[in-house]
């Protein structure tokens, strides 16, 4: 069964992750890293968010940002 889609308010602020599967590593070595930070870098201005914080691991990446 699919999730409810999620409610988006202005101002809201958001926790999200992105975790490999099965807590597999995603960021291998620097350049993964790199690359991730590119397409945080793009999503922000494509999307017009706040990005106020970011967690990264070698498994997972927690963002808190809002809109």
């Amino acid at each position: 069964m699919a999730r409810k889609p999620r409610v988006h308010f202005p101002g809201t602020l958001y926790h999200v992750i992105s975790r490999g599967k099965q807590r597999q590593d995603i960021f291998l070595d620097d350049k993964d890293w790199t690359v991730c930070l590119s397409y945080l870098s793009e999503c922000k201005v494509r999307y017009a968010i706040q990005l106020y914080a970011y967690a990264p691991t070698e498994n997972h990446v927690q963002l808190h940002s809002s809109t």
